[in-house]
């Protein structure tokens, strides 16, 4: 098996951290670096011995002469058991492309294993460090700003709920109100209405009075028209009452 050609870094080892659970800590994504030195095309792909543990983007292709490319692995949110840590290892396996113009897949099929390059690296785990006793006071006044703030935290809950409180209230007026100005609106149709029936049956009394043989024309200030005149008056001052009656009643009330 011949000598990896590629130049890996870091060269023995891919650290990853994990708390104290044992679960990987999330949003900890490990670089590997590939640098191809030579003047010729070389294939990759990068291995783990726990593929349902990593996510490693890209996980295989090609480096053009004296290029290089970052290999991003970043661990899933699953928990690392203690008797798996030492099993853990990556290996990167490259080989040096065929002249031409080829297909990646096809030589990867085809390649001799003789002509497989292969290099290997182990997982390294690194949990939470304890603190010393020199970090007591630290925590003393971590814990006291944490404690502050949740006394403001505390204090602004009663403002809180007053707002809220106020808000509901508002709302409930406003919704008293709407209603009141409907059942207004419902006692005005039914009073004009009323004054529509009364109308009615004044003209229906005025065209009765005709027909018996009275004037249809009297003077303007004839017992009839009088007569008709004053009842009107006395209805539209009755309608004006109840309607006033009403309003005054509601905003007392």
């Amino acid at each position: 098996m011949p000598n990896q050609v590629l130049i890996i870094e870091p060269q023995n080892e891919l650290k990853f951290k994990i708390d104290y659970s044992g679960f990987f800590d999330m949003g900890c994504t490990t670089y590997m670096k590939l640098t191809n030195p030579t003047d010729h095309t070389v294939l990759f792909k990068i291995k783990t011995t726990a593929p349902k543990k990593y996510c490693v983007r890209p996980n295989s292709g090609f480096l053009d002469p004296k290029s290089k490319v970052d290999i991003a692995i970043t661990p899933q949110p699953v928990n690392v058991e203690s008797n798996e840590k030492n099993k853990h290892k990556f290996m990167v396996q490259s080989v040096i492309a065929p002249e031409g113009k080829i297909n990646i897949d096809q030589v990867w099929k085809e390649i001799n294993p003789k002509q497989l390059m292969d290099y290997k690296l182990k997982c390294v785990f690194e949990t939470p460090q304890v603190k010393s006793a020199n970090d007591s006071g630290d925590n003393a006044a971590a814990n006291e700003v944490t404690k502050k703030r949740v006394a403001v935290a505390d204090e602004s809950k009663p403002a809180v709920k007053d707002v809220l409180q106020k808000s509901e209230n508002l709302e409930s007026d406003l919704q008293k109100a709407t209603n009141e100005v409907i059942h207004l609106r419902e006692e005005e149709s039914i009073l004009r209405h009323e004054n529509l029936r009364l109308k009615e049956e004044l003209l229906r009394l005025h065209q009765g009075g005709a027909g018996e043989g009275r004037p249809a024309r009297g003077h303007s200030y004839g017992p009839e028209k009088t007569e008709h005149a004053a009842l009107m008056a006395w209805v539209a001052t009755a309608i004006a009452m109840a309607l006033l009656g009403i309003i005054i009643g509601k905003f007392i009330m």
